[in-house]
Parts: C-alpha cells; sequence; structure tokens
C-alpha cells in the first residue's frame, strides 16, 4: 500500500500549494543566486519531510500497537472508512467541532516561532520553516496520516509519511519559481479531484482488510500475518 501514499501526496500537492502555498512563496531565498535558492529551497523541503517522517514514526508506532493487539485487519477497513468520511462529509460539519481547541495554544506558538524566522536567511531557519510547516494542521495530512497507522509498523509509517511527502515536493518548489503556474479554473478541476482519489485509497484499505484473496490488493488474513511477521528462525 505503500504507492498510495506518493499519489496521494502528488495529487494532493494543489491543495498544499492553496494552504501553504503563500508560505513557499515567502522563504527567504536569494533571488538572485539560482543555484543557492535551488539549496535553499531544498533545505526548506528537508524540513517539511523530517516532519512528515516524524509524524509517520508516531503513528505508525500507534497502529503497530492495535496489530501486536490483533486488530490488523480491522483497523486496515476502520482506517479506509476514516479516509472516505474525512474527504466525503463537508467541511462544515467539522466546522461545528473545535477538534483543535485542546491544542490551540500549540498551534499558536508553532505558528509565532514560524513566523520569527521568516526574518532570518540562514539555512538553519529554512529547515525550521520547512518543518515547522510540515507541522501545521491540514486535512490531507490528516487522511495521510490514516494510513501511515494502517501500515501497523514504525518503519513502514515512516515510509508512508515520507512517500506522502515527496508526492507533494514538485508543486511546492514549483510555486518558488512561479507563482501563478496554473491559472484559477484548472486549479479548481484538479481540486475537485482530489476527493476521488482519497476515497480510492481508503477503498484500497477497506479491500486489504477484508483478505479477498487478491494478491497485493487484499491478501488473505494469513498471507496478511506471514508478510507483517518478522521472521523468527
Amino acid at each position: 500500500m505503500l504507492y498510495t501514499s506518493f499519489f496521494l501526496g502528488l495529487i494532493s500537492s494543489l491543495h498544499c500549494v492553496g494552504m501553504c502555498g503563500p508560505i513557499a512563496m515567502m522563504l527567504p531565498v536569494d533571488h538572485a543566486n539560482p543555484a543557492k535558492k535551488a539549496t535553499q529551497i531544498i533545505t526548506y523541503q528537508l524540513g517539511r519531510l523530517l516532519a512528515y517522517g516524524s509524524l509517520g514514526l508516531l503513528f505508525g508506532l500507534l497502529g503497530k500497537g492495535f496489530f501486536i493487539a490483533g486488530f490488523q485487519q480491522k483497523l486496515s477497513v476502520f482506517i479506509g472508512i476514516l479516509m472516505i468520511i474525512a474527504v466525503v462529509l463537508p467541511e462544515r460539519v467539522f466546522a461545528n467541532y473545535n477538534f483543535s481547541k485542546p491544542v490551540f495554544r500549540m498551534i499558536s506558538k508553532l505558528k509565532q516561532t514560524l513566523g520569527s524566522n521568516f526574518k532570518k536567511k540562514s539555512y538553519s531557519s529554512l529547515f525550521t520553516i520547512g518543518f515547522l510547516n510540515g507541522l501545521l494542521p491540514c486535512g490531507m495530512v490528516y487522511v495521510a496520516l490514516f494510513g501511515a497507522v494502517a501500515m501497523q509498523s514504525a518503519m513502514l509509517g515512516v515510509s508512508y509519511m515520507l512517500l506522502f511527502g515527496l508526492g507533494t515536493v514538485p508543486l511546492m518548489s514549483l510555486v518558488v519559481y512561479m507563482k501563478s503556474f496554473l491559472s484559477l479554473s484548472a486549479r479548481n478541476r484538479i481540486q475537485k479531484a482530489i476527493p476521488f482519489v482519497a476515497v480510492i485509497i481508503g477503498i484500497l484499505f477497506i479491500m486489504r482488510g477484508l483478505g479477498l484473496g487478491i494478491p497485493y490488493v487484499s491478501p488473505t488474513t494469513l498471507s496478511l500475518f506471514v508478510q507483517q511477521t518478522p521472521n523468527c528462525h
């Protein structure tokens, strides 16, 4: 299922451009030096990838706990359903509930730290901006984190989130060079396709958990156990 993460990152990167694009456009890079500008953008992207990888580790460990408890297939079905619900329900439904209230102060502090780093032009500040950017609340990152939990492994959770992050890198880098590389109508069309992709990935996770005996897509219960249990010899 790892391949789904890169595809999810690639297709949802337009959403990232809409939400985090202003941050990328405001990066304190050297526009007069193309080579230095490229390395600065890479540094920023490495910060984002580290944030995604760190989140993948935490949620992968959470998924491993469910796996050890024997919920591996039920968890995959549950995660698939959550993915579909997250993109099908209108945003106004979630707006009625202030899920971020318990961590509001933490998010506020994160944004303040992010803002202070824009005043600097060092590589460390660019790396920090990227890292903090990756920790900002984002609906598509939440969907990817559901996938990281379903991986039921710390390393696979890290891999899932890193591949998701890599999928967002091309457009998030391009926006620094070309602020209007897509027309509004084109962005709206791609934006409408994002929920369909997330639903397809959710269905794949559900099929994986059902154990329908389809190789690589929905292996049987025994196959799942053999694939995810370390060799004891």
